[in-house]
């Protein structure tokens, strides 16, 4: 009983060690956030006179309202496209090809291992082709590409553990493979389907290299990407570089706190089944 209990404690210890390291370094972002204009914040110290009006700052500078528009526009156009793609090839690669061709499977297994710095060259040339550059097509389209891979792979997982009995019984009562699809097996997939598209928030909200490289004016780009932008122009002020990078960061912050259970269900799911 004395083992449990002290393993118990040390699991409990080492838990709230992981959230201190967690938490510090968004700490020492906030203190630095509240120090005087121009000054150079060493270490975590709360300030004596703390500058709550370089939040204000912050944003009226960096003009983020406009930023947080472009940003919605992006993630609108690349994360339910994407979803809505990678569940279908996901139900099909799961369900409807045959076991003789599972190399396509393969296929979008090796699209995990592309490094994505190894293409912004070629891509760069590729969308200045296609005459997209400084538009916001030209983030979306590339990410819709570079994400798919991942998302395939994961709606596939899901897929291939929901029991074949509920696929021969639609079938039974007369459903295609469509109406299959849209009626028994997106309904079941939900929560795969809503921490698919919780990642994929995150990864396009802080998108940052393909804003950076493709797109020249900082009103199209993400906010991540802006913040280069307001880095290069403002970077000797620590303060307000700090400010509106928590303003940047808050909205993903919001958004994994709202949903975080869908998120560690679909995770939990995946551990279950796997």
């Amino acid at each position: 009983m004395t083992q449990i209990f002290q393993r118990a404690w040390v699991g409990k210890g080492l838990i709230l060690l992981l959230m201190a390291l967690t938490l510090l370094p968004f700490l020492s972002l906030f203190t630095a956030a509240l120090a005087p204009g121009g000054t150079y914040p060493s270490g975590i110290a709360w300030p004596e006179a703390p500058q709550w009006n370089n939040f204000v700052r912050a944003f009226e500078v960096a003009d983020i309202g406009r930023m947080m528009v472009s940003s919605l526009i992006i993630v609108l156009g690349v994360v339910p496209l994407a979803v809505v793609i990678a569940s279908m090839a996901g139900f099909a690669l799961a369900k409807l090809v045959p076991t003789g061709r599972k190399w396509l499977y393969l296929v979008f297994v090796l699209g995990l291992t592309l490094p994505f710095e190894s293409i912004i060259t070629p891509l760069y040339y590729e969308i200045r082709a296609l005459g997209l550059l400084n538009t916001r097509f030209a983030i979306i389209l590339p990410l819709l590409g570079l994400y798919m891979p991942f998302s395939v792979y994961w709606m596939r997982a899901h897929f291939i553990n929901v029991p074949q009995d509920l696929s021969e019984a639609a079938q039974l009562d007369g459903a295609g493979y469509w109406r299959e699809f849209w009626y028994v097996q997106i309904p079941l997939a939900r929560s795969s389907i809503m921490s698919l598209s919780i990642l994929l928030f995150l990864w396009t909200w802080n998108q940052f290299l393909l804003p950076i490289v493709l797109v020249q004016d900082p009103a199209k780009r993400t906010m991540a990407g802006a913040l280069g932008a307001f880095q290069g122009q403002w970077g000797t002020d620590v303060p307000l570089l700090s400010a509106g990078s928590l303003i940047i960061m808050a909205p993903t912050i919001i958004i994994f706190l709202i949903f975080q259970r869908q998120f560690v269900a679909a995770l939990l799911q995946g551990a279950v089944k796997g």
